[in-house]
């Protein structure tokens, strides 16, 4: 972390400290703004237009005002960070504790969804937003763009904002919503990063087919290894808290065991240049299944709010600097653009992220809904909006990237990329603050006006038998004053009939006899009576 050397300070204090007093000072108030925002997103909890995100980017908004006024013009930022802080530092707990606070049966069993939205999406949209960009930019007179910068801005604003979807959608009251939106920013997040990476790499003077198979081997090869990973690391911690058994000398050693292990497999993920994204998060799911319930009573307590308080304080700070770095002045001063010509590219960008999103979103909800028999397991054209409405939001992650391609060596930027810089800028700010704060209004005249009739328990069955039972009473010809014997289903009926219920009674009769003897779970320790999230959750 580097801190804003162009902050003056005023005041000369005497101090026996070893520590910069800029530093200090710069910290104070940073810290200080943390507070701030935890106790304003306390008063705003019942309102329903604001969140803690859009509260903490717009104090950061305020904050970059004095701080520009204070320092005469020169800054608008109390510390400067680099895309590095943002990848090493804050988004690995926030991923993390999103998989292990997450309900893992809604997750998995929304799971295709999730990957057509986050891996097939992605790609339509990193194609539509790139050609959209090589069009219509040059209409607006911006010209000086190479095609690997048009091919960068299509990944980078193909990026979607998982915090902020964590802010805005509630896991208790829309678990499909959230499973599948959240579920598809972190493979989303991945993906986006991983075709980012390629359009550094590509050789644009030699592009063939090779190239594209290369490029989807690469993108297959990150996304199972670094799952693989992480189920492989939070396997580990799981087998060797349940053998070593921390808790019978020191819970401590148990707590810094577990917190470090869930960084270390992000950090491992990083150093074999796989996605930690998808590591940490799996990795937290596989935690929060085995070595949650290995630990002892006072751990588990400790560790979930630990990860779920640092998960918010990163999540704070965040939106606290995205709001203040939106005023960074060498970047206004640099793009050189006229007002009409940053409004213009800042809106075709925005146009090309709903045009984007829509082209995918609506076309894969239908061709699901064609593949899936029962009414209930369809996602409705109210759920396909909301869907479509809350991956709009982009945040964090697509402004690291684009000072990642738009920046160069020494901190500076040329006219155009300094204005494709301040546009993103615009478009994050934009779409958290509309978007973000009319996401759950929306959700409440979308979803609770039409209530959903309870469904029946066809895919809740606890056992294979029972699912045999059902088929054949509610589809099987079977006549009771018939001598006939009933004909039992195979397994292979039963998973066409019903692939969920099916899949996750095999995985739990696999799970109790060759995984939790070996690993732990709740079964094996009495004294877990709850998982991180709640009973009820579906944690199996």
């Amino acid at each position: 972390m580097a801190f804003s050397e162009t902050f003056p300070l005023q005041i000369t204090l005497p101090t026996s400290s070893f520590l910069d007093i800029g530093t200090v000072v710069a910290i104070t108030v940073f810290v200080s703004l943390l507070c701030a925002c935890i106790v304003i997103g306390h008063l705003l909890e019942e309102n329903r237009w604001a969140n803690e995100s859009i509260t903490a980017l717009l104090l950061g908004l305020v904050s970059g005002v004095v701080v520009l006024l204070f320092s005469k013009g020169q800054s608008s930022r109390i510390l400067v960070f680099n895309e590095d802080l943002f990848f090493i530092y804050l988004l690995p707990p926030i991923i993390f504790n999103a998989g292990f606070q997450v309900k893992k049966k809604q997750f998995f069993e929304n799971f295709s969804v999730i990957l057509l939205h986050g891996i097939f999406g992605t790609i339509i949209s990193f194609c539509l937003i790139s050609l959209g960009a090589m069009f219509l930019f040059r209409r607006i007179g911006v010209t000086a763009l190479k095609l690997q910068d048009y091919l960068a801005i299509g990944a980078i604003l193909s990026a979607t904002d998982s915090v902020c979807t964590l802010q805005v959608l509630n896991q208790e009251e829309t678990p499909f919503l959230y499973s599948v939106v959240f579920g598809e920013g972190v493979v989303n997040d991945a993906t986006s990063i991983v075709l980012f990476n390629a359009v550094q790499s590509i050789d644009f003077r030699n592009i063939d087919v090779i190239t594209a198979l290369n490029l989807l081997w690469t993108f297959l090869y990150l996304f199972f290894t670094s799952t693989a990973l992480g189920i492989a690391v939070g396997l580990l911690s799981a087998y060797g808290i349940k053998t070593l058994y921390f808790g019978r000398h020191s819970t401590d050693r148990e707590v810094a065991i577990v917190l470090l292990l869930a960084y270390l497999s992000y950090m491992i993920a990083e150093l074999l240049n796989l996605s930690g994204i998808l590591t940490v998060f799996f990795c937290g799911i596989v935690m929060s299944h085995y070595t949650w319930h290995n630990v002892t009573a006072s751990s588990r307590i400790t560790t979930k709010h630990a990860f779920a308080t640092i998960s918010f304080i990163a999540e704070t700070f965040i939106f606290l600097y995205v709001g203040m770095d939106a005023l960074d002045i060498d970047k206004w001063k640099g793009s050189h653009a006229s007002v009409g010509t940053s409004i213009a590219v800042s809106s075709t960008l925005l146009a090309l992220v709903l045009i984007g999103r829509a082209a995918f979103v609506f076309p894969i909800a239908n061709i699901y809904n064609c593949t899936v028999k029962r009414e209930g397991d369809k996602i409705e054209v109210r759920k396909q909006f909301i869907i479509w409405w809350a991956g709009l939001m982009r945040g964090a992650v697509t402004i690291a990237l684009s000072y990642n391609q738009f920046t160069e060596t020494g901190g500076s930027s040329s006219t155009e990329h300094s204005l494709m810089i301040t546009s993103t800028i615009i478009v994050v700010l934009f779409s958290t603050v509309v978007f973000g704060s009319i996401t759950k209004p929306l959700i409440g005249a979308v979803m609770l006006r039409h209530p959903k009739l309870p469904s029946s328990d066809e895919t809740d069955f606890t056992s294979l038998e029972d699912l045999q039972l059902s088929f054949i009473d509610k589809g099987g010809p079977s006549n009771n004053s018939s001598n006939h014997p009933i004909t039992r289903r195979s397994s292979l009926s039963m998973l066409i009939k019903y692939p969920t219920s099916t899949v996750h009674y095999f995985w739990r009769k696999f799970d109790d006899k060759f995984m939790r003897p070996v690993f732990g779970g709740r079964v094996f320790v009495p004294l877990a009576t709850s998982s991180p999230t709640s009973p009820r959750d579906g944690t199996s």
